[in-house]
């Protein structure tokens, strides 16, 4: 008996399965190191960096250099610091837009899948509606919305709280391409999400919850939404790099972050202007915007591949 307990392997999970499949993609943890650095470099690095405001025009277009590492722009601010700042904004319209979405994404798949009938043929049909409307046209005008909404609420903050003008403004300008990003990127998770409910809500463990006289929303939330997780989190990996580039594409384009902030795009489009003269204002940005897009694409390749529940029976 004593040798039948010991010979008994110990309990597993999906999560501990996939970290251990993730663990022999070198690739996906080479992507995690490279956006960990990133992160550090953006978010803690940059606090101890150059104004990226501080315009010096007697210094504008220097080459690399003790005083500035990778030179300066157009106007003399530190690029080194301007990028790791335009980092913050574009990285965190990547996380917040893609939390945005995929709560929304969740909540609306998981009830039209799981009340099904009459209800997911409406919602569905609304959700189809919304994919024949092209996805640019509608941010840019829900974030021109947005922000008038902002501007009237930097003001509010910076009269009644005495908050610092130039800090309000920074947060409340970049709000509007958070919001307007994550609430309309919630389509296709919300597809994702009701064809997994669809399938789940027939199994025993379902019929187990509400033999116990649990509600319709208790099993939905505390046991099917739960096991949609797998599917979501890869979703949500591959989506973040996506709303990094739609938010580049904005900002090339005049729309997304506003001036004096920073982006990537920004960066990006304003280094477009001096190719010629000065392609460094363009190669930097450019190598550190496609490093963590790559970075993240391989990640979610990889978190795809853990994941399988196919991959776990090999």
């Amino acid at each position: 008996m004593t040798d039948q307990i010991t010979d008994t392997e110990a309990g597993t999970s999906l999560w501990k399965d996939a970290w251990l499949r993730m663990r022999k993609n070198k690739i996906a943890l080479a992507s995690i190191m490279v956006f960990t650095v990133t992160c550090f470099f953006c978010f803690v690095i940059a606090w101890f960096c150059k104004d990226p405001n501080q315009v010096n025009l007697v210094n504008k277009f220097s080459g690399p250099g003790s005083e500035h590492w990778i030179g300066t722009d157009a106007l003399g601010r530190d690029l080194f610091s301007r990028i790791l700042y335009g980092g913050q904004v574009s990285i965190l319209v990547g996380l917040i837009a893609t939390a945005v979405s995929v709560t929304i994404g969740i909540i609306y798949g998981a009830l039209a899948g799981f009340f099904g009938g009459k209800i997911d043929a409406i919602m569905m049909r609304i959700v189809d509606t919304l994919f024949s409307i092209p996805f640019l046209m509608i941010v840019i005008v829900l974030q021109a919305v947005l922000s008038e909404w902002s501007r009237e609420t930097s003001a509010w903050i910076v009269n009644n709280l005495n908050w610092d003008k130039g800090f309000t403004d920074r947060i409340t300008n970049v709000l509007p391409l958070f919001f307007a990003l994550g609430l309309l990127g919630w389509l296709t998770l919300a597809r994702i999400v009701r064809a997994q409910v669809l399938s789940l809500k027939e199994r025993e463990f379902v019929e187990a919850a509400t033999s116990l006289g649990l509600s319709k929303l208790t099993v939905l939330f505390r046991h099917i939404i739960p096991n949609t997780l797998g599917p979501t989190v890869i979703y949500a990996t591959l989506t973040v790099p996506g709303f990094i580039m739609y938010e580049a594409t904005l900002s090339y384009l005049g729309l997304g972050v506003e001036s004096p902030n920073s982006s990537w795009g920004i960066l990006i489009k304003e280094g477009a202007n001096y190719l010629e003269t000065n392609p460094q204002l363009l190669i930097f940005p450019g190598i550190i915007f496609s490093i963590t897009l790559f970075a993240l694409n391989f990640l979610g390749d990889g978190l795809r591949d853990a994941l399988d529940v196919r991959a776990s029976k090999d």
